[in-house]
């Protein structure tokens, strides 16, 4: 970047967009200070606390909700100062740091935790589970709610959907929008950009230009700036094709000479207009097979899942060439499993599964991407591929290949570079690449747009749009699924089915539905299943009534306690309980105070759980 001039004011919520490799992730290098600007200057307020989601995380025996606990610096130095307090038997400071540790919510600390990592897709057991326990893609996660718990001014978020189910990205939505510090996001996720920013800074050659709005309105605003840019360009070059033809024409003949001389000079100090450049490096086609088979995929009472564990049951599916599948579900309800059965990676338990003569499917999972030979470039890979026959033409020539990566964005010399150093962008595209080279008749695609920036995801987009065969895609990228799915399904309860509505709707079922239990969303449901229903719901009431009575009373346990809490802090506040002849009356308070808090500590733990079971039934 070259000569930025930009102000973020306090409160602001920013949307950071620009292609990858222009420099987004090096200015929140820059404003953590883990890089230094090379002229010009950065200005922050002094003393600003910054969060901002860590890329790794060690392999740790520390619990998962201790380790979100840690996001919140401020409240673990404060506790560390109550225990060194006392140890030095120091009643008066012990007194104040109680004060602050209540003023810094440190009471609430475990709930705000818990809040954090069921929003972003944790059961409540998960939540004790030692953090070496959880995959790559959890730990991030975990990672996410360790950067909202720290009570930040500034909040620095790199493409923090990548990682995130759909549920989880629009409970993140939510949390955003009532977050009251200054946010920087970097995103290549349309709807969520819309939702939660009210300012877009655009990063495009070397420079960074401020619009107001979310991004639609960004859309529109660049759209109008390029045509103006456009225009006043086509405007400049005629005029400067009008000067130097004067010239040519004259600068010979004494009578115009000075003349001449004189438009020279103005073209020298004319400032060229750049003409506007809005096209995309990618552009590209899924091939077409020679012929679909009919149909091509049927499935009926089949069941599926690992050993003896069965995720989805009695499922009935047909596919053919044109169908357009979305596919809905709440983390852990066995999208990934579907699509996995789909491909052919796992067995059905049971049922029959009906393929089409010659069916040939492609498959795009994140952890394709990390199967990629890192020594052999993206030509070297086609050409494996077209030799290994998976193309129904077969024996391609080198510039045919060349020109088909090059709608990948791996034009030239980028074809032969090794995929080692790719970047995670860079590996999705070139798989994606490998896909559209197989004619599939089947398209299975699970969070294709991880890593894609916004150029690549539109001509994804368009691709599909364009593509023949059947498509099933999972993505938590909403403008995705709206603009390339025809139906949608609904994997919850261990069944898939239909799912009659549209995105919107399935934002109001989850907000309904809460935590792990779901309800059947058939619209006109026989009298059958409203028996069924009745039944559920005075089961679920059965279940409800000693729950709730539970809560009621650790709820009076909790008053009880902050009243006790109170008297005590009281007590410790007044300066006569540090003379000399009330020292024994001052170390019991100092004794209670830590007893009162060790009990609060396990009664909100019990309240969470509880009121974590209730919100569960609730939904039946």
């Amino acid at each position: 970047m070259e000569d930025v001039t930009l102000t973020f004011h306090a409160g602001q919520k920013i949307g950071i967009t620009g292609a990858n490799g222009t420099g987004k992730s090096s200015l929140f290098a820059l404003l953590r200070g883990e890089i230094h600007q090379d002229s010009g200057d950065v200005g922050m307020p002094p003393q600003l606390t910054i969060a901002h989601v860590a890329q790794e995380t060690l392999a740790l025996d520390q619990p998962a909700i201790e380790y979100v606990i840690d996001g919140d610096a401020e409240l673990r130095v404060c506790e560390a100062q109550i225990a060194e307090a006392g140890h030095a038997d120091d009643g008066e400071r012990i007194a104040a740091l109680y004060a602050r540790y209540e003023n810094i919510d440190g009471y609430t600390v475990r709930i705000r935790a818990a809040q954090l990592l069921s929003g972003l897709g944790f059961t409540v057991p998960e939540h004790m589970r030692p953090v070496s326990a959880f995959s790559g893609g959890w730990r991030m996660r975990l990672n996410l709610a360790k950067a909202l718990m720290c009570r930040s001014d500034l909040l620095l978020l790199d493409e923090p959907t990548n990682h995130l189910d759909l549920d989880a990205v629009l409970w993140l939505e939510q949390w955003l929008l009532a977050y009251p510090g200054t946010l920087l996001l970097i995103s290549h996720d349309r709807d969520f950009l819309d939702n939660v920013v009210d300012a877009i800074a655009h990063v495009e050659q070397r420079n960074i230009n401020l619009y107001s709005g979310n991004y639609a309105q960004f859309e529109r605003q660049r759209a109008e700036k390029l045509a103006l840019q456009q225009g006043s360009y086509e405007k400049q070059q005629r005029e400067i094709a009008h000067m130097q033809d004067f010239v040519a024409r004259f600068r010979a003949k004494a009578s115009k000479a000075r003349q001449a001389q004189s438009r020279l000079k103005a073209l020298a100090r004319m400032e060229t207009i750049a003409a506007a450049h809005v096209d995309s490096p990618f552009r590209f086609a899924f091939r077409e097979p020679a012929k679909h088979p009919h149909p091509l995929l049927r499935l009926e009472k089949v069941s599926v899942g690992y050993g003896d564990t069965v995720i989805l049951r009695d499922i009935n599916l047909g596919l053919e060439a044109g169908a357009r599948l979305g596919v809905l579900g709440r983390n852990g309800a066995g999208k990934s499993t579907l699509i996995k059965f789909l491909a052919g990676e796992i067995k059905p338990l049971s049922g029959q599964r009906i393929d089409g003569d010659g069916l040939r499917i492609g498959y795009f999972a994140q952890h394709q991407l990390e199967q990629l030979r890192p020594e052999d470039s993206p030509l070297e890979h086609l050409r494996r591929l077209d030799q290994q026959g998976n193309d129904a033409s077969g024996g391609a020539g080198e510039q045919e290949m060349r020109s088909f990566l090059g709608g990948f964005g791996f034009a030239g010399d980028d074809a032969m570079r090794a995929v080692a150093p790719f970047s995670g962008g860079e590996k999705a595209r070139l798989v994606l690449a490998l896909l559209a080279w197989q004619r599939p008749h089947l398209l299975l695609l699970d969070e294709p747009t991880n890593h894609l920036d916004l150029d690549m995801r539109d001509a994804l987009t368009m691709a599909l749009q364009d593509y023949q065969g059947a498509l099933v895609v999972v993505s938590h990228d909403r403008y995705l699924l709206r603009t390339i799915a025809d139906s949608l399904v609904l994997v919850a309860d261990g069944k898939v089915a239909a799912f009659d509505g549209d995105l919107d709707d399935y934002r109001d079922w989850l907000n309904q539905s809460q935590k792990q239990k779901q309800p059947d969303l058939p619209k006109n449901p026989s009298a059958a299943a409203n028996n069924n229903s009745k039944l559920q719901n005075r089961q679920a009431a059965q279940q409800r009534r000693p729950l709730e009575k539970r809560l009621s009373e650790i709820e009076r346990q909790l008053t009880r306690f902050h009243d006790e809490k109170t008297a005590v802090e009281e007590l410790l506040a007044d300066p006569v309980s540090y003379q000399v002849e009330n020292t024994a009356r001052l170390n019991e308070g100092i004794a209670q105070r830590t007893q009162i808090i060790g009990q609060l500590q396990k009664i909100e733990e019990d309240w969470l759980e509880v009121s974590e079971m209730l919100a569960a039934l609730s939904d039946v």
